[in-house]
This record gives C-alpha cells, sequence and structure tokens, in this order.
C-alpha cells in the first residue's frame, strides 16, 4: 500500500463534501450517501469526460491508467476533479488481467482492498442475484403456484471467480420435484443482471422497481414471470442497501476518486454507475468517467442506452491509443492500423462529441512513432497528446488534461445525441449501430433470434434499447478481421432479455459470461506476508 495516502476526511475537503453524507470504511475509504443528491447546496455543475480507446490488444492499451493520469493532471493544473470508475471483478485479478486499479504512478488506493472485498459490494450483488436464484426453486417446490415453466426459466445463480467447470450445470440431479434435473448455468457477478441494475438506477426507488421487473422466464401459457412475482424484492433490496452507496477512495496522488459498480462491456454497458457519476457531477468542475473496451461497445452503449436512461450528458471523449494497437490492427505495420483510429474518431463525431486523442506512451515507442500519430491525428484536424500518466502521473498527463479542457471550453454547448430514436424498431436500432459505428453493410438474424424478437415484442419489451454483445478485439463481429472493415455482415444469433436493466442484448458470436482460470493464473503470484500485507500489485 501507499504510504503517502491521505486520510479520507481529507480526501472529502478537496471536493467540500459535507460531514453528513460520509461514511468512513477505515482509514482511506467511505461510502457516500444518497441523500447528497437531493441537496440543493449541491447542483450539477461539472462537465462529463468519457475515456474511450481505439480497438484493444488482449493485454490493453492503458486505458483505466489514462483515465486516472488525467484525472490527477486535471488537479495538477488547478481544476477540481474526479474520477469515477468501476469496480474490479476477482475473476481477472486471479485470472490472467489482473487487478483493474490502475498502475504506476496512476493508480486507485488502496489499491489491493478495491481489487479484493473492497467495501463489499460485490458480495452483496452476488448473494442479491443468488436469493433471486433460490426463491425461484424455493417457489417451484410446494407447488409453483405461478404456473411457471421451469424450462423456460433463464436466471442463473452467479460467483465472483472463474470457474468454467460451472459454465453448465444441472440443479438438484437428486430431486423428484418441479425443477429438477433442469439445465443451468454460473455466470461471474460482473455479468448478473442485478450489477447492470444497481449501476443504471438513479435512486432507491428506481432500483426497487428495476429489480421487481427482471423477468426469470414464463409461464406454461407463455406469459412472463417478473421478480417481483416471487414477493422476495424488499429482501434483495436489503442485501443491496450498502452497495447502492458509491465508495469514495483516492488516486496515487490524493486525487478523490468514486470506484463503484462493474458491469460488463459485452454482456452489459460497461460504465460505474449511474449514481457515483450523478454525485461527481455535483462535487467537481471534472468528472472523468472511464467506459468498457472501445467505441464500438461502452462508448457507443454510453451514448445510446445510459445517457437516454440517466440523462446524464457528457461533453467530451478522450480516444486512447497505442502504437501496439495500432501495430496489431496494421497487421504489424503502424500506419496500416490508422484506420483503425480514423474509424473511432469518427464514432465519437457521429454522437456530436469533441475529441482528444491520449497517446499512451509505452517504453519500447520510438519517437519517430509518436511523431507519426500526432501527424495523423492532425491531418484529420483533431487534437493529441502523449500521455506518461504510468510513469509520471498527473505530470505525465497534465498536457492531456490543458488539451482536454481547452476543448470543452471551446465547445461549451453540448451537441451529443444517440444515433437511434426511442421509436425506432429493434432491427433499425441494430441496423444503425452495425452501419454507422461498426462498418457493417447489413444484419442477419438467425431463426433462434427472430423468434425471441417476436416474444419480447409481443410481451411489451420491442421499444427497449439495444445492447450488442460482440467481440472487443475487432470492429467487427470477427476478432480476427483488423483495421476497419467494411461491406461485412453483421450475425445476430441469439436476443436475451434484461428488462431489469432495460435493455435487450443482441448476441453476435459466443458470450464468454463465467471464464476459467488460465494454466499459469495469477492465483500463483499472489500471497500475504508476515504483516498481513499483499505485497506487490495485483
Amino acid at each position: 500500500m501507499n504510504n503517502q495516502l491521505l486520510p479520507i476526511d481529507i480526501v472529502a475537503s478537496k471536493l467540500n463534501i459535507p460531514s453528513q453524507y460520509l461514511e468512513p470504511r477505515g482509514p482511506y475509504g467511505a461510502k457516500l450517501k444518497l441523500a447528497l443528491l437531493q441537496d440543493p447546496n449541491l447542483p450539477t455543475r461539472g462537465k462529463l469526460i468519457l475515456v474511450t480507446a481505439t480497438t484493444p490488444t488482449v493485454s490493453g492499451e492503458g486505458k483505466t491508467v489514462t483515465a486516472i493520469g488525467l484525472t490527477q493532471g486535471l488537479e495538477r493544473i488547478g481544476k477540481k476533479a474526479i474520477i469515477t470508475s468501476r469496480e474490479p471483478s476477482l475473476g481477472p485479478v486471479f485470472g490472467m488481467k489482473g487487478g483493474a486499479a490502475g498502475a504506476g504512478r496512476s493508480s486507485l488506493e488502496p489499491s489491493a482492498k478495491i481489487n479484493l472485498h473492497f467495501h463489499g459490494d460485490f458480495h452483496a450483488i452476488t448473494s442479491a442475484h443468488n436469493l433471486l436464484a433460490a426463491l425461484i426453486d424455493a417457489h417451484l417446490f410446494p407447488g409453483n403456484e405461478l404456473n411457471f415453466d421451469p424450462d423456460t426459466i433463464t436466471w442463473p445463480r452467479t460467483m465472483d471467480i472463474n470457474d468454467r467447470a460451472l459454465r453448465h450445470v444441472i440443479l438438484s440431479a437428486d430431486g423428484k420435484r418441479q425443477g429438477s434435473h433442469r439445465r443451468s448455468e454460473f455466470v461471474i457477478t460482473a455479468a448478473s443482471e442485478i450489477m447492470a441494475i444497481l449501476s443504471l438506477a438513479r435512486n432507491l426507488n428506481d432500483l426497487r422497481q428495476r429489480l421487481g421487473a427482471i423477468v426469470i422466464g414464463s409461464t406454461r401459457e407463455g406469459h412472463p414471470v417478473r421478480a417481483a412475482e416471487l414477493k422476495g424484492v424488499g429482501s434483495i433490496m436489503a442485501l443491496l442497501t450498502e452497495a447502492c452507496l458509491p465508495n469514495l477512495v483516492q488516486t496515487s496522488e490524493g486525487t478523490p476518486a468514486l470506484v463503484h459498480c462493474g458491469p460488463f462491456a459485452n454482456i452489459a454497458h460497461g460504465t460505474s454507475s449511474v449514481i457515483s457519476q450523478d454525485m461527481g457531477l455535483r462535487l467537481a468542475d471534472y468528472v472523468v468517467n472511464e467506459v468498457g473496451f472501445a467505441t464500438d461497445l461502452g462508448f457507443e452503449k454510453y451514448m445510446d442506452l445510459v445517457m437516454p436512461s440517466s440523462g446524464l450528458r457528457p461533453s467530451a471523449a478522450v480516444l486512447v491509443t497505442t502504437v501496439q494497437s495500432l501495430r496489431n490492427q496494421g497487421e504489424g505495420e503502424l500506419e496500416r492500423g490508422f484506420p483503425n483510429l480514423e474509424k473511432h474518431l469518427a464514432n465519437i463525431h457521429a454522437f456530436g462529441l469533441p475529441a482528444v486523442v491520449a497517446i499512451n506512451r509505452f517504453p519500447k515507442d520510438t519517437p519517430e512513432e509518436l511523431s507519426l500519430l500526432q501527424q495523423f491525428c492532425a491531418k484529420l484536424g483533431v487534437t493529441s497528446a502523449i500521455s506518461e500518466a504510468f510513469a509520471k502521473g498527473g505530470e505525465g498527463a497534465a498536457a492531456l488534461a490543458a488539451e482536454v479542457v481547452q476543448t470543452i471550453d471551446a465547445n461549451q454547448t453540448s451537441s451529443a445525441h444517440s444515433i437511434y430514436t426511442a421509436s425506432d424498431s429493434v432491427e433499425q436500432k441494430i441496423c444503425k449501430i452495425a452501419q454507422t459505428i461498426y462498418g457493417a453493410a447489413n444484419v442477419e438474424y438467425s431463426d433462434r433470434a427472430k423468434k425471441k424478437l417476436a416474444q419480447f415484442a409481443e410481451w411489451g419489451y420491442g421499444g427497449l434499447p439495444i445492447c450488442v454483445a460482440k467481440t472487443q478485439y475487432s470492429l467487427s463481429d470477427n476478432p480476427n478481421l483488423p483495421g476497419a472493415p467494411i461491406g461485412w455482415t453483421l450475425h445476430i444469433s441469439d436476443v436475451r432479455l434484461s428488462a431489469g436493466a432495460g435493455f435487450l442484448v443482441a448476441v453476435s458470436g459466443s458470450i464468454m459470461l463465467m471464464p476459467g482460470l488460465p494454466k499459469d493464473p495469477r492465483a500463483f503470484e499472489i500471497n500475504v506476508d508476515e504483516a498481513g500485507e499483499i505485497p506487490g500489485p495485483l
């Protein structure tokens, strides 16, 4: 742990957070009470900055580090700033990718606690999800009053550890009641619909409504069965009472940070909670919010799904790119990867937002490569800045911060908009995403997808926004297709309903909702010393 961390009340004082809204959780963390959102002395005043990226490599492009560094850089140039970040999942921590609290001189602290149990939010969400699963089976056991068809139950179980053996399970293998020998699955907690619901809920009443609206299957007559009909929403709410509250921590330079919720950017929308962003916009001049993967996933979903649902409107976007990312997209040649950068910039502009390119510098990058990248950005008429947040912290991102502030000042009137309207049909929404953002020529649906779309429309869910689940390694639905491909067909193989979260998931390709551990997982490297500390980064 960084021994120079500030006491949490000092961090809170940087944002002038009234003490009555602060619930300390140890010396370096606190929960913020929801009553803060009702304080007339804390109106919305900040500017929201979305941090996205070009198509990533497997190792990632340092988007989190850049977002943290940008926040530190904003503070360095005299701005009151805060980052709103997702909570890490234990799956990657013990799997292959590792923790998600930044690295080097741009990290969220105390990083070991944030990457592990933190304030218990993931455990609460896991318990709430599994309570609903238990209520379903408890309802089937004594007689199935709702006439639930067990074969239609779609609600899985969850846990926050990678375990491929639980991807497909048989429930009650020795049972003789209804629902026994039923096929089901486990998903990792970040893929739970309750995670998506908690991150989209605007307040407790909204949370309660969304939880009750979860569709868990259908009756034998073909009508949807909702969680509210099992009469357990109050108990689920009780488990989530503490998890609803955003977590206040700090960066490695003492800059305030709100870390809250962690939905996937494939099966869900991939960003921190609406509540944490709402609070940040009342407390700071600038709120830096990272969105998952690249502009074709987390960014698109923010603009088409989160923004209309929450009313939060970003003022600018920062597009993180790297030499290695563009080399990968150019199949080994940097300049051949430039069309990928150009397309991601076009995606940002398609939503009406100004953009700044953050070139995240890696040790092996040459001055010539970095200069080529900046020259290309200048040719496109887009401002760029080299970020060295990993090595230099806020100092290494101060130039980026200054460019972002200047860009926002030059675009005072936000023209941020979605690319489809609520009145568009599901097919129209998917087509607009595919053609405008991905570069596809058309969309094809499997018979299974067509059948489910018809059923969801019959149930009254035909007007929901869309969350496309596809690969993050290409703008297309083929992970092996680099650059900025055009003229291809997006294939929708399945459609899933997330009625509580308020969107339809259009599946293109396969979705990995329960990852497995690699042969040599990071779990082999983690230990605890005699002082009870966890040495080294997670």
